[in-house]
């Protein structure tokens, strides 16, 4: 179609069809509603004036004096739904020096790893793995410790359930009243057996604390004291575990 120009042209622009559609007015969308900005863990978060933690004690007989083991957590997105604790720093004191140079090695490379965020729940078994070529040790309650520093991952482990980034594989009420059963059976058969064991035991020092009969030896399962021969079969009064399945 032609179009008569009367006026004299000062300028011209060039019009493409879509141009023309991108121009056509539209009903502006609806915002969506503006989301929490959620912090999530890494090594560039700055370290708050405050932390929250806590403090266990380790008292090894590998040690002459008890270690002190401090982790602080930082507190993300605070006041939210999608508020977390995780650690941010750990700390180990003693009075015992000897060990000064790789205690403050190790906490270093901790605190580095916390801080770098993601996943950090590995570090529990890279150091409950730890074996001393000297051996271990038992701990109250008949669980074994490899370690020194087997322990100070089964703190960190615990500190970790504390603050829900560990959770415990919970264990059915099946399970719990055949290890019920088990257990009575085994004191009920061997009582007077059990007693002149744990009077023997007692003269030598060796009595077994952890409340399983003294002649309960190591679960490979979960370290303790607490397995014991039944029926023919090796069975842990304390996870269950048994060796004929």
């Amino acid at each position: 179609m032609a179009i008569k120009i009367d006026k004299k042209i000062t300028g011209y622009n060039v019009v493409k069809p879509e141009d023309k559609v991108a121009a056509t007015p539209v009903a502006a969308a609806p915002k969506e509603p503006r989301q929490a900005e959620v912090i999530q863990m890494h090594e560039s978060v700055e370290r708050p004036e405050t932390l929250v933690g806590s403090t266990f004690k380790v008292k090894s007989p590998l040690f002459e004096h008890a270690l002190y083991v401090t982790i602080n957590d930082i507190v993300l997105n605070a006041g939210t739904p999608h508020e977390q604790r995780r650690p941010f720093e750990i700390f180990i004191n003693s009075k015992n020096m000897d060990h000064f140079q790789w205690i403050v090695a190790l906490t270093r490379i901790l605190s580095a790893v916390f801080r770098k965020g993601g996943d950090v729940t590995f570090i529990v078994e890279e150091l409950k793995a730890v074996f001393d070529p000297r051996g271990g040790y038992f701990k109250s309650g008949g669980v074994y410790m490899p370690s020194i520093v087997a322990e100070i991952g089964a703190v960190i482990e615990q500190h970790m359930k504390n603050i829900g980034m560990i959770h415990d594989p919970e264990m059915d009420d099946a399970t719990r009243k055949l290890i019920a059963e088990k257990r009575a059976a085994y004191e009920q058969a061997g009582a007077k057996k059990n007693t002149d064991v744990s009077a023997a035991a007692s003269a030598k020092g060796e009595i077994n604390d952890s409340g399983f009969p003294p002649g309960a030896t190591l679960c490979q399962k979960c370290n303790t004291q607490a397995l014991v021969l039944m029926d023919g079969c090796q069975t842990c009064l304390n996870c269950g575990y048994s060796k004929c399945g």
